[in-house]
């Protein structure tokens, strides 16, 4: 039998797989990218026993649970975790801190002829080696920002590296304003927990600097880890992408309409369009008060026509209001926030001259 799980480092680095016994209501708070919920208890069973062993004790929650554990329960759980074992020998079962749950599902399990590993200190001895080891890595990884105009290809850009953190990927959003994707956000913690999983293997795999986009306080409705934010506010070098106006214009209709428009469409089916055009009107409905009255009104009549266009086909009419968003929105909300960072730029250069510069560059001992 595998000794039970002490060293949360090969966890992480190899992927393991990991039955998360914990209730439904406990995983979606937050868990880990490579964890699947197949709980003991379920969410009201949880409330019981959790009540009964505040007001009684252990030993009358724990003999509740043998009394909610009926055969035909015991029976549908144990299927499931016997399939997890069956599909992942090498994996390893939690609960909350390492506790009874651990040990009920474990005893189950050995019972049914399967030994299995349970993780000591569980989930929140997890969650707490990853902020610990967050903290480590914003700390001595050489990290470097890749900045640049909104729709400059920054993302396009990093999967063009072997060292790079993605942190749009991981929240599940492009970061502007229109930036959200049909499929919702991950929860905060699930976001903290990716993060700092992807700095660990990067800091474990390269000793090259890892790049990452330069990102405000919020991606969407997530924010970034405190740390991170200021250490990218105060700390880290940048690049600079540069895109000429034209190619960001194609670059933004490319992912915010032609590459978005379809989801929309496998998803809505006939009522794609009227979402995905609504959805567009109601975001720059969040910015009129910054673009005023008279080029909010401009802007909504283009993408408004734009929409129209795009129900046959055409998204030509996309790139004028595009272009002048752009221009006239995030472009000096960008210069303003550069101007405060000049003294930390690396490089400032073209794709293909900054991609060749980013595979190679080495930092020097002190940054």
């Amino acid at each position: 039998m595998r000794a039970n799980i002490k060293d949360f480092l090969p966890l992480f680095l190899q992927d393991v797989p990991m039955m998360d016994v914990r209730a439904p209501v406990e995983f979606i708070k937050g868990a880990f990218p490579n964890s699947q919920n197949i709980p003991l208890l379920d969410d009201l069973q949880r409330q019981m026993i959790g009540t009964q062993y505040k007001e009684q004790g252990q030993d009358q929650a724990i003999k509740l649970g043998n009394e909610l554990a009926t055969p035909l329960i015991r029976e549908q759980r144990l299927a499931a975790w016997k399939a997890f074992t069956e599909t992942h020998p090498d994996g390893v079962l939690y609960c909350f801190r390492g506790g009874l749950r651990s040990k009920v599902t474990q005893q189950w399990l050995k019972e049914s002829g399967i030994n299995y590993p349970f993780i000591e200190g569980g989930y929140k001895a997890m969650r707490t080696f990853l902020l610990e080891q967050l903290k480590v890595s914003l700390n001595t990884m050489p990290l470097v920002l890749v900045s640049g105009r909104t729709a400059s290809g920054k993302t396009h850009f990093l999967h063009k590296l072997s060292h790079y953190i993605d942190l749009e990927g991981r929240a599940n959003h492009r970061g502007s304003s229109f930036g959200a994707m049909i499929t919702p956000q991950p929860s905060q913690i699930d976001f903290e927990n990716s993060i700092s999983i992807d700095l660990l293997k990067q800091r474990h795999t390269h000793k090259q600097a890892v790049f990452m986009e330069d990102e405000g306080r919020l991606i969407g409705q997530l924010a970034l880890p405190h740390e991170m934010l200021k250490a990218m506010g105060e700390q880290y070098p940048l690049v600079v992408l540069q895109t000429p106006m034209e190619e960001r214009v194609v670059i933004a209709v490319q992912d915010y309409i032609t590459d978005l428009y379809p989801h929309y469409q496998s998803t809505h089916g006939e009522q794609a369009h009227e979402i995905f055009s609504e959805k567009i009107l109601f975001n720059l409905s969040r910015i009129q008060k910054r673009l005023g009255g008279e080029l909010h009104k401009t802007l909504h009549g283009q993408l408004s026509e734009a929409l129209s266009a795009l129900a046959h086909g055409d998204e030509e009419g996309f790139a004028q209001p595009i272009g002048t968003l752009l221009e006239k929105y995030y472009d000096p909300m960008y210069d303003y926030q550069l101007s405060k960072r000049q003294g930390r730029v690396l490089m400032q250069a073209p794709k293909e001259e900054l991609l060749e510069w980013a595979k190679n560059y080495q930092p020097k001992k002190d940054q």
